[in-house]
């Protein structure tokens, strides 16, 4: 699914941190890593990829934390610690939000799942494309091609 008004709007979980998202999701995730099921503390972790030009923090300031390094930015909320979106060096036109932030997530359903070899057992999503790993890049515009033409 995706949704059918922008902008979106979503916070932390205390509110000190807000933002809004005013252009379509390109593509919805999840992802089963256990880096992602230990940041998110559950089986999987669930992400809207945004275009960056298309989302804003518009209240309160984010930290970086979690896994830190050059290729993964995973921003928080200062006070409350919520997981808000992360930023991947090198992939600059789009940042992964969690979706469960957002004042109405309703409309959100994975249409992708990652890293299933590291999923657990009784965790099934209704996604519909499945990889063991992450896509390769190369498969990224069909994916994102194929998402923006299905029905809502």
């Amino acid at each position: 699914m995706k949704p059918t008004k922008l902008p979106l709007r979503g916070s932390c979980r205390c509110g000190e941190v807000k933002f809004e998202i005013t252009a379509p999701p390109l593509m919805t995730a999840a992802c089963h890593c256990t880096g992602c099921q230990r940041m998110s503390s559950s089986a999987f972790s669930l992400t809207a990829m945004v275009p960056a030009e298309g989302f804003a923090v518009v209240e309160g300031r984010t930290v970086v934390g979690g896994l830190r390094g050059p290729q993964l930015q995973h921003h928080f909320c200062p006070s409350c610690m919520s997981w808000m979106f992360t930023r991947i060096a090198g992939l600059d036109a789009f940042l992964n939000v969690r979706p469960t932030l957002l004042d109405d997530p309703s409309w959100f359903s994975p249409f992708i799942e990652t890293m299933t070899k590291e999923k657990l057992p009784w965790a099934e999503t209704p996604a519909r494309h499945r990889f063991e790993g992450f896509p390769a890049m190369e498969d990224f515009p069909r994916l994102m091609a194929e998402f923006a033409a299905a029905p809502d």
